[in-house]
C-alpha cells in the first residue's frame, strides 16, 4: 500500500566524497538521492540498520573509489575548512 506524501526542497550541506558514495549508491540502487535518504533516516529513527551486508560491500567500494576515510566516530569532529 503506497503513503502519499508532501515533499520539501532543503538547503543541506554535506561532505563532498559522502555525497559522492552516496549517489553512488543511489544509482546502484536506482534510486533517487533523495528516496535514498528518506529511507536511510526512516531506518535510523526505528533504530534499524539501513543496509543489508551487500549493500555494505558496496559502499566499501564506493568509499575506497571516492577516497572516503571518515567514520562514524569523525561525526561530530569534523570542521569544514575555510
Amino acid at each position: 500500500m503506497s503513503r502519499r506524501i508532501e515533499r520539501v526542497q532543503t538547503g543541506v550541506r554535506m561532505e563532498k566524497r559522502v555525497v559522492k558514495v552516496l549517489k553512488g549508491l543511489a544509482e546502484y540502487h536506482d534510486l533517487s538521492l533523495g528516496d535514498l535518504l528518506e529511507g536511510i533516516v526512516l531506518h535510523a529513527f526505528e533504530g534499524k540498520a539501513p543496509f543489508s551486508k551487500k549493500t555494505l560491500k558496496v559502499v566499501a567500494q564506493l568509499k575506497e573509489v571516492y577516497g572516503l576515510d571518515l567514520d562514524a566516530s569523525d561525526s561530530h569532529r569534523i570542521e569544514e575548512a575555510r
